[in-house]
């Protein structure tokens, strides 16, 4: 509380002054939102406003582009951490569009004071061409609830947050993550967008209490999911960034395999293990989305393996999992998935205009091969090719009929 304060009510203020009456507990909030320049700023206003700045709920470091945006602020910022009150903080936003390699030790220190300050949401975005690496990530924290990073490069053995008890939430995108294993028995939610991943091995997610799963876009070798008992919704998006591809497709039009005459890339993934890399980790979800370029060979290996899918109720699936001869791909997803409510294909690469049809039981008699839970059977489409007309045939077996919508 600042000097000369008993409590936090306002002191007298002139007629107007609606902001200034207000209580100093909410004005330390508000005074969060500013960048930490700004909220400096207002010791000039008044008096009363001499130290309020000191006790804000969050800080904003903002870079500026004009003449470097790190450097302009450690001057500041070092004064900063000097006088203002340590109090837990519920923000702190470090954000900038560029830094210069002298930059990177001041950043790293900031990040470890918003941890020793009990920052309970911590965001670091770097805009930037190269990414800033994190000089050993401090992973002790009793408060920190949400990580969220953009830009930001983590090499280090492990990403373990088990001395982070109240994690629920990790954000990355846009980030080199060269670590082995992810580690978390707290997390709740954990989204990977754009990453990428120089290690010439899988990264392992071990995040067994996560209910919510985003992988999309991810470069290097796709990741391996550990079980995930309590997980309810998952999207796994493999791009052709993914180097887990058969070199033999375009010849074969199939994937080699991973026998002796297979190619480099399917003979190296042969590492003795028969566990899914994807599908087993995900195999508790409610609801999941799937996606694949199709030279991909990560979920035709899982498949080998299938495991049962037994709370799956929705499941979308993009033209991958329909292109094999004999459906067997998507056949097989099916018939390990006993409680499907509704199905979505999407069998489309661009935007464009799309046909949609919409399926359902035409009898009550129903396939021991597929759910007899399922209602709806969306089918989208942008023309009535050869893969279209394969796909229809395939789920009229089941005594699904569909019409135009």
């Amino acid at each position: 509380m600042p000097p000369g304060k008993e409590n936090g009510s306002a002191p007298p203020v002139r007629a107007g002054d609606h902001i200034g009456a207000l209580p100093d507990d909410i004005l330390h909030h508000l005074l969060s939102f500013l960048p930490v320049q700004s909220a400096v700023r207002t010791c000039v206003l008044a008096r009363r406003w001499r130290h309020l700045w000191k006790f804000t709920t969050g800080l904003r470091i903002v870079g500026v582009l004009r003449q470097g945006p790190v450097q302009e602020l450690r001057k500041f910022l070092d004064h900063l951490l000097i006088l203002r009150e340590r109090r837990v903080l519920d923000t702190v936003e470090i954000k900038f569009s560029r830094f210069w390699k002298d930059d990177v030790p001041y950043v790293n220190l900031w990040t470890r004071f918003a941890v020793q300050w009990g920052v309970r949401a911590l965001t670091l975005h770097i805009n930037h061409y190269e990414h800033l690496y994190l000089d050993g990530l401090p992973l002790v924290s009793q408060h920190l609830n949400t990580l969220d990073l953009h830009g930001v490069g983590l090499q280090l053995k492990s990403l373990d947050f088990s001395c982070c008890p109240t994690l629920k939430d990790l954000k990355m995108k846009f980030c080199e993550i060269h670590v082995r294993k992810i580690l978390s028995c707290s997390l709740k939610r954990l989204s990977i967008i754009n990453c990428q991943s120089k290690l010439n091995r899988h990264v392992r997610v071990s995040t067994p209490c996560l209910i919510s799963l985003e992988l999309d876009n991810f470069s290097g070798r796709t990741p391996f999911l550990d079980n995930m008992v309590l997980l309810e919704t998952a999207r796994v998006d493999l791009s052709n960034s993914c180097e887990d591809f058969c070199l033999n497709y375009d010849v074969l039009g199939a994937f080699c395999g991973d026998d002796d005459n297979g190619c480099e890339n399917c003979v190296a993934y042969k590492d003795g293990s028969d566990e899914c890399v994807l599908l087993g980790g995900i195999s508790n979800a409610t609801h999941m989305e799937l996606i694949s370029e199709s030279d991909i060979f990560v979920f035709t290996r899982d498949l080998k393996q299938c495991p049962t899918f037994s709370k799956l109720k929705t499941l979308l699936l993009n033209e991958y999992w329909c292109m094999a001869p004999d459906l067997d791909p998507l056949a097989c997803i099916l018939k390990n998935s006993p409680v499907l409510e509704k199905l979505t294909l999407q069998l489309f690469y661009t935007s464009g205009d799309i046909i949609e049809m919409i399926g359902s039981y035409s009898s009550v008699e129903r396939s021991s091969a597929i759910s007899e839970h399922l209602k709806i059977v969306e089918v989208k489409f942008p023309e009535m090719d050869k893969t279209t007309r394969k796909v229809l045939k395939f789920l009229c077996t089941f005594n699904i009929r569909f019409r135009v919508e």
